[in-house]
């Protein structure tokens, strides 16, 4: 029998570049857990460290930015209950760009059998729910989504299960064909600013929506999501703006009376809370994001998919390392 005492992980050693360094494979301290990683989700909050900022030291930690890492239990460490050895989890974990992570026990979720050799990212999924959450979406609303990517896309699923009509809001054809097959009333090309204010006012009759989500994470977007913001409706922003400070109309947030809502979760529990749902869901058939699981890379692969995760090429959504 092999046994095995290193592992490899994937280091952000200098601004776009990655190095796979081999080292000895650690054990878990009490309350812990050492995972063999099966996959990770690749995050676009991943690009601005990617990118090189000045502030950013190198190198980075190994596995470092890997964040959304799923596989199987491989040790346990002192006062752990529930899990063992040998169980698939998702985990809330921080260096899975690599073979092995160490996760808190209370940061794991347990796999059921109905998502065996299924990819899992857990906090990418679990966000998903609580962004839903957080966004009050009712039946009968109406509902813009602006930007179909991963997230978008499993909005659009939720919001239209829960009995909203939602308005998808891509740049793609690509992306705008996925919202449709996620269950998108209506689709409009993110092109024009005011061509696309229009269609939204004639499409509600110029009311507006009662909730618009924003989750492409540029000024852009932004803007034209607080246009399209019904009187009293609630501005959710789920894009992930990192690459500098905001500029918002004040004046329109003000006169119309919305709600804005940061939606970036910062409570480890609620992150979890989220993970479960998702588990949940995706178990019972409820919700498939197999469709959105677009491109795979292995470990050394990372700086292509860094790549790609910034670039988009067509039929681009999720990508995922396999290590």
């Amino acid at each position: 029998m092999n046994i095995t005492t290193t592992m490899r992980a994937a280091t952000l050693s200098a601004p776009q570049t990655i190095r796979i360094d081999e080292l000895a494979l650690p054990e878990p301290g009490e309350g812990k857990v050492r995972l063999k990683i099966e996959g990770c989700g690749v995050c676009a909050s991943n690009l601005g460290p990617w990118s090189g900022p000045e502030w950013l030291q190198y190198p980075g930690e190994p596995g470092g930015m890997g964040h959304e890492g799923w596989g199987v239990i491989e040790a346990v460490g002192e006062g752990v209950d529930g899990f063992a050895p040998g169980d698939r989890v998702a985990a809330l974990s921080y260096n899975s760009y690599a073979t092995h992570d160490i996760a808190d026990a209370d940061k794991v979720v347990k796999l059921p059998p109905e998502l065996a050799d299924q990819p899992f990212p857990g906090e990418p999924l679990g966000c998903a729910f609580n962004i839903f959450r957080r966004a009050d979406i009712q039946a009968g609303q109406t509902v813009a989504i602006v930007g179909i990517g991963f997230l978008g896309a499993l909005l659009t699923r939720l919001a239209t299960d829960a009995g909203a009509r939602v308005i998808a809001i891509s740049r793609r054809d690509f992306s705008l064909e996925v919202a449709r097959e996620f269950g998108a009333a209506e689709t409009i090309p993110m092109t024009d600013h005011t061509k696309i204010i229009e269609t939204v006012k004639e499409l509600t009759g110029g009311k507006f929506c009662e909730r618009v989500i924003e989750a492409v994470g540029k000024q852009w977007p932004l803007d034209l999501a607080g246009e399209l913001t019904a009187e009293r409706g609630k501005l959710i922003i789920a894009g992930y703006h990192q690459d500098g400070p905001r500029q918002v109309n004040m004046w329109l947030w003000n006169w119309r009376g919305i709600d804005v809502i940061n939606a970036h979760e910062r409570d480890p529990q609620v992150y979890m809370d989220g993970i479960r749902e998702a588990v949940d869901a995706v178990a019972s058939g409820r919700l498939d994001p197999s469709p959105l699981y677009t491109h795979r890379y292995k470990l050394d692969e990372l700086a292509q998919a860094l790549d790609a995760t910034r670039d988009r090429p067509m039929g681009f959504l999720k990508a995922i390392i396999e290590p």
